[in-house]
């Protein structure tokens, strides 16, 4: 998770060394953002199947390869489309570590889901956090790239060697029964537009903040990805304790103050409460999905539901800086309403599931799968 961080909370700081060495503007580089919400999402389906059904471990040796790759062979590029490739086949890596690294949490450690997959999940903002402020002192991205590669090559291999999933007590509900059920896609549309205030400020925070003084804008890019990667076990274990739904719902009305707040003077305020409570979205949400449909297929089901986060790149990167060159208005109040929407889907299916997990019955039905 550490290394995975480094795709997403360290954007910001590699942004604007990508677009002196390729020479190209702001809307053009933010394509490779949307391009690895894309990869990264849809192909943790393929590798979330695999490592259900044969394991995480040989799957989990060639995406630690082709994470590597994405840095190693970027570093190396020389226009924009090459580095568009590389970009794609280490964000393809680095969404199938995302999904073994979480399940390997989800699907351990049942009594405190929330808290063990917060722990694992700190690791997606605590490995920017270490290595933002190095970024930002860099010179070159050539540089940047290539020692990120060459320490992901000698390392991630090692650690996929070595995980496993549990082989008993293990139940849950195959996909594409899951996708059958209409308090999934409750689920599903919560979560892609309750994550949009989180992508845009993790994509597009140099622009929005560009009024701030250099230094306090380098603050909150160091501390961005510290907030979102502090709240994921804090709130998971919190989760643990009153109930996964109620510290959803929590978690969401804090985003949507903070997108209310973003566009009025009060940045700095707004980006402490999308990075501190947005973090723990992924961290809630999947466990949210080990509760209610069981962690037999978890790694499947749960890639599913990061698919949402390829819809919310694009929304809250390419479409979302379009919007900025349109007006700051507009964007601030498409930001605010598409995380009111992505609560209100939520408010829905606390409607309509008032348990707490997987019933008894179902738990009994596909404990044998």
């Amino acid at each position: 998770m550490l290394f995975n961080s480094l795709y997403q909370y360290s954007w910001n700081a590699l942004e604007p060394l990508i677009q002196e060495v390729l020479k190209s503007g702001i809307v053009h580089v933010e394509v490779a953002f949307s391009l690895f919400t894309l990869f990264s999402t849809t192909f943790q389906i393929v590798g979330g199947h695999i490592a259900d059904s044969r394991g995480p471990k040989k799957i989990g040796l060639v995406s630690s390869i082709l994470s590597s790759l994405g840095f190693l062979g970027s570093s190396y590029s020389t226009s924009i489309l090459w580095f568009y490739f590389f970009w794609s086949i280490g964000s393809i890596g680095e969404g199938i570590l995302y999904g073994i690294a979480s399940n390997l949490a989800i699907k351990w450690y049942k009594e405190r889901r929330g808290l063990a997959t917060g722990i694992v999940s700190l690791g997606f903002g605590l490995g920017a956090t270490i290595a933002n402020p190095l970024i930002l002192k860099a010179n070159s991205f050539r540089e940047v790239g290539l020692a990120i590669g060459l320490v992901e090559l000698a390392i991630l291999p090692v650690l996929l060697y070595l995980s496993d999933y549990p082989s008993r007590d293990v139940y849950g509900m195959r996909v594409r029964e899951v996708l059958s059920r209409k308090d999934w896609w409750l689920i599903y549309f919560s979560f892609v537009l309750s994550s949009v205030p989180l992508l845009v400020v993790s994509s597009s925070l140099t622009a929005i903040g560009k009024g701030l003084p250099f230094n306090d804008l380098a603050l909150l890019i160091t501390i961005f990805p510290l907030l979102s990667g502090a709240s994921r076990p804090i709130l998971g274990l919190v989760s643990d304790k009153i109930g996964r739904v109620k510290a959803s719902l929590l978690t969401n009305t804090a985003i949507l103050l903070g997108s209310s707040l973003l566009f009025v003077g009060a940045t700095p305020v707004a980006v402490v409460l999308i990075g501190f409570f947005g973090g723990s979205l992924i961290t809630l949400y999947f466990s949210l999905i080990g509760d209610f449909f069981g962690t037999r297929f978890s790694t499947s089901n749960n890639a599913v539901l990061y698919t949402g986060k390829a819809i919310s790149g694009v929304l809250g990167s390419v479409f979302f800086s379009y919007l900025l060159t349109v007006s700051i208005g507009v964007a601030g109040l498409y930001v605010t309403v598409s995380s009111l929407i992505g609560t209100m889907f939520l408010v829905l299916f606390t409607l309509r599931r008032t348990g707490s997990g997987m019933s008894k019955s179902h738990r009994e039905k596909y404990e044998n799968i």
